[in-house]
This record gives structure tokens, sequence and C-alpha cells, in this order.
């Protein structure tokens, strides 16, 4: 890509993290995580009234949690749509672009929404720490003070 001096900008190498140092509240992860489990969630077929007016019949929403993880713990990986098809049980994923959402306000998941990319991998040769579950441990939503105000 070019700029407006004339020069080509290098595509940035990815910065891998591990499973331990996601935190709430963050995006932009690149992760290799094993698919450790994979459940379908029943979604509800209700109509949605501003898409009840185009002429197509929108399909249901496909989702899926998936444990996924790393040497370092595991997490609740949400997958949608096409997402489903890749996320099969003992897969290796590279997840670029990810991000952490909040699960009812206080557990943290993870998920790539349409800016990021899922990609199946040779498998990875490590083997995933599963006592080590990040969607397990509950956040509390806590309102800091202004400290600029004196």
């Amino acid at each position: 890509m070019a700029t407006a001096t004339g020069q080509v900008n290098a595509k940035r190498k990815p910065v891998f993290v591990k499973v331990e140092d996601l935190k709430p509240g963050t995006s932009g992860h690149t992760l290799i995580v094993k698919v450790v489990e994979m459940t379908p969630v029943k979604t509800s077929a209700r109509p949605n009234r501003s898409r009840a007016l185009l002429s197509r019949p929108v399909p249901p929403a496909r989702i899926a949690e998936c444990v996924v993880g790393d040497e370092t713990g595991t997490i609740i990986f949400t997958a949608r749509n096409e997402q489903v098809d890749l996320m099969t049980k003992g897969a290796t994923v590279i997840l670029r672009n990810a991000k952490i959402v909040m699960f009812k306000r206080t557990t943290m998941r993870l998920a790539v929404d349409k800016w990021g990319r899922i990609e199946v991998t040779e498998p990875a040769k490590f083997t995933v720490k599963e006592d080590n579950n990040l969607s397990l441990v509950e956040y509390e939503l806590v309102t800091v003070p202004d400290q600029g105000m004196n």
C-alpha cells in the first residue's frame, strides 16, 4: 500500500498472545488455539420486524459455544454462522483480530466479528491446560470516581 509520500507500508507481523493474557474489554488479539469441545446452541427463530419487510426470509443464525485453549488456559469462544463449520473438536485454529466480549456483564468470552478471521492450521504441538478456564472467572463492573475533579 503506497502512502502520500510514495513509501510502501509493510504489513505488521502479528503478535501472538496466550489465553492467560486475555483481559476484559480488549480486542485485536491473534491466538493459536486448539478446539477442546464444540456445543451447538439452539437459537430461537424470532421474526425480526425490519427483516420481515424484505422479500427473502433470513435463515436463523447458527451459534456454537466452543472451549478453546493453549498451553496456558482455556476460554469459551462463540462461533457464529460459517465459523461453526471451522470449529471442529481437535482442530487447531488461528484467531485473528479476536476480541473479548463480556457475557452477562460478568464473564469473558472470545469472539471474532466481521473484521477478524479464523484459519484452520496444522495441528499444534502443545497440550491444552484445561484447568485454567478464564470463562469461569467472574468480573464485577466497578465505577471509579473521576480523580481530575477537585
